[in-house]
């Protein structure tokens, strides 16, 4: 039951997924794809486009029926289901046995960060070039850099040097903060507008860091522009980053998304100084944001200019504006029914 009701939700949400012309991608016909992670947020939507690229798709990952509601968007025999762990590099290998491409698409803000983003993937890279392997995608992030002084954005780093030394023309894909139905971005943040909202007497929401930039990436661009790096040959070794058409603050963020969903919170944007006080007590329970978040903050997550982005591959950016809010209306007092209502 658990498996059909998500499958039922996934086919309800991939109905408002705008598919684009990448999805029909050459030369990635009745090849078989290997999505380590491939249940996840981002993965489901990589899955959708190789999908309909004709491609085969296994997904391999620690529990594969959290991933059992993809059975239903391949053909007969066009979705495969693995376990595979990370901490277990023999279960990776036997994973990928047969693949022609492998895509890497773990990823975590905590936990074990140093197996999840570096020596996890190292493991994943050098498996899949004993397998021999022809294309390799490792996803990291806007801001990975072995210098990074968060612990975040140095694993990122430190991933992507790992899995080109075991796998030289790996594809290297950094995308801003991707948002989307499933998201744990706006979506929280439209929860904890709520929250204040709701709450009596003071409706207080202070923000952190509003002066922080971001630039939005919509998970269908990003699925779109994995898929097509991984059907073109001429991509191998390149390194992407990827950021959507609107840089943003954190403070306008907010205020967007309560105009979104109808909700009038007091937005306070706190100064650094007292951001700084709360971050070193991250570690308490509940605690609004941890240290290591507040580190990766200090550093604008926008595509830096310099490295080929969506453009290059041929991806029209979707703006958040476009299809946030057709989600978002859940966080109304009323619903979809908020109009109505008032």
């Amino acid at each position: 039951m658990r498996a059909l009701s998500t499958a039922v939700a996934w086919g309800m949400a991939a109905a408002s997924y705008r598919l684009s012309e990448n999805t029909m991608t050459p030369g990635l016909k009745d090849t078989l794809v290997t999505l380590i992670g491939g249940g996840g947020f981002v993965g489901r939507y990589v899955a959708q486009d190789l999908l309909k690229a004709g491609a085969r798709v296994r997904i391999a990952q620690r529990d594969p029926r959290d991933a059992w509601f993809l059975k239903p968007l391949g053909g007969l025999g066009q979705t495969q289901f693995v376990a595979a762990d990370m901490t277990r590099p023999e279960t990776v290998a036997r994973a990928i046995t047969g693949s022609d491409a492998v895509i890497n698409l773990v990823g975590a803000f905590s936990g074990d960060l140093q197996m999840l983003h570096v020596s996890g993937p190292a493991h994943v890279a050098a498996a899949a070039k004993a397998e021999g392997v022809k294309a390799f995608i490792h996803i990291s992030a806007i801001g990975a850099d072995p210098e990074s002084p968060s612990r975040y954005g140095r694993t990122k780093g430190e991933g992507e040097v790992a899995v080109r030394a075991a796998f030289p023309d790996a594809i290297i894909v950094r995308p801003s903060t991707v948002f989307g139905r499933e998201d744990r971005f706006v979506n929280r943040f439209a929860g904890m507008i709520a929250t204040a909202s709701d709450m009596p007497l003071v409706h207080l929401l202070p923000v952190l860091r509003a002066k922080a930039k971001f630039q939005p990436l919509f998970v269908g661009d990003l699925a779109a522009a994995i898929t097509t790096a991984l059907g073109d040959p001429t991509q191998a070794s390149n390194t992407f980053e990827l950021g959507g058409p609107d840089q943003i603050t954190m403070g306008n963020l907010i205020r967007w998304i309560a105009r979104m969903v109808e909700r009038e919170p007091d937005i306070v944007e706190l100064p650094d100084i007292a951001g700084e006080a709360i971050s070193l007590f991250g570690f308490l329970p509940g605690a609004p944001i941890t240290r290591d978040q507040w580190l990766m903050l200090q550093k604008d997550a926008v595509a830096s200019g310099t490295l080929p982005g969506l453009k290059d591959l041929g991806v029209t950016p979707t703006p958040l504006a476009a299809v946030a809010p057709a989600w978002l209306v859940r966080f109304r007092r009323h619903g979809r029914f908020a109009r109505a209502a008032a």
